[in-house]
């Protein structure tokens, strides 16, 4: 089982002629994913070959998804182009919508938050690997060869702990791992994960990986008290970051007390969330708990 992506999930890529886009759609297509075709305004009729797959590209979402079936688009589009790519994918009615793109302006992500909601379209992102089921599908840059399938769900604002924490656990494998991005607003939350994994059948345990700045991983840890029967190990980074600095993440800024990672870690050990010092130390927790 996994969550949100799946066998049946056929994915569109905006941006797909560009270099980025290109590279990893060439990357998704050698994991497996049902990659159908590319949108780009203005290259609509044309196609790109990937080893022998030629993929079909659309001017638009909508005609995209009424000549393939899509349900799941992944955005590569530049930080001035986002809001428009994101607003045409929301409208078009897509299941799911993957945004890599990192710099998008605040104001423009929680535009097309708010219309995501209304509409019912999940957004991961932006400022995210994206998320993959291992073995079913990949829908952004997440490296598909570093896991396999397995019990454990991964939801983290990181990319880079997202696959340090997805390789240290290769032993026993993933359901899903999502990488919700670390900017102040995002369209998915830890919370939203921690539910979906909740119900999953095949998800055993959780790993929660958190850093610093804003409050998600308070509200995640008092959701993690009222609502989840699974065990759940989170790791918070940040430790060691100065004061009121932007570290990495537009998200990751600490002021005062708020949003530490002494903070995080606190609000989850209050609630029986156990935290792991490093992300190895994380890694052997959850190895820990599902050998009982």
């Amino acid at each position: 089982m996994s969550i949100w992506l799946g066998t049946d999930s056929r994915i569109l890529v905006q941006g797909m002629t560009g270099s980025e886009g290109r590279k990893h759609t060439s990357r998704m297509l050698a994991s497996g994913s049902k990659v159908v075709a590319g949108v780009t305004p203005g290259k609509g009729g044309t196609s790109v070959d990937f080893d022998g797959t030629e993929l079909p590209v659309f001017n638009e979402v909508a005609e995209a998804m009424s000549a393939t079936g899509a349900n799941t688009s992944v955005v590569f589009v530049p930080p001035r182009f986002t809001a428009g790519a994101m607003d045409e994918a929301i409208r078009a009615g897509l299941d799911m919508v993957v945004c890599i793109t990192e710099g998008v302006p605040v104001a423009d992500t929680a535009r097309f938050v708010n219309q995501a909601i209304d509409a019912g379209v999940r957004v991961i992102g932006p400022n995210c690997p994206g998320i993959i089921s291992p073995g079913e599908s990949n829908a952004g840059i997440i490296p598909a060869n570093i896991t396999g399938a397995g019990p454990i769900g991964l939801v983290s604002k990181s990319g880079t702990l997202t696959y340090q924490m997805m390789y240290e656990l290769r032993d026993i494998g993933f359901s899903t791992a999502i990488g919700i991005g670390g900017d102040p607003i995002v369209g998915t939350t830890h919370i939203d994960a921690l539910q979906a994994f909740e119900a999953d059948p095949e998800t055993e345990a959780i790993v929660l990986i958190g850093e610093i700045g804003g409050d998600a991983e308070e509200r995640a840890a008092e959701f993690i008290a009222a609502n989840l029967t699974k065990p759940v190990v989170a790791y918070v980074a940040g430790f060691t970051a100065p004061e009121g600095r932007t570290m990495g993440h537009a998200g990751a800024i600490v002021s005062g007390s708020s949003g530490t990672a002494q903070a995080k870690k606190e609000a989850f050990e209050a609630v029986g969330v156990t935290v792991g010092r490093t992300p190895s130390e994380t890694a052997a927790l959850m190895r820990r708990i599902l050998r009982g």
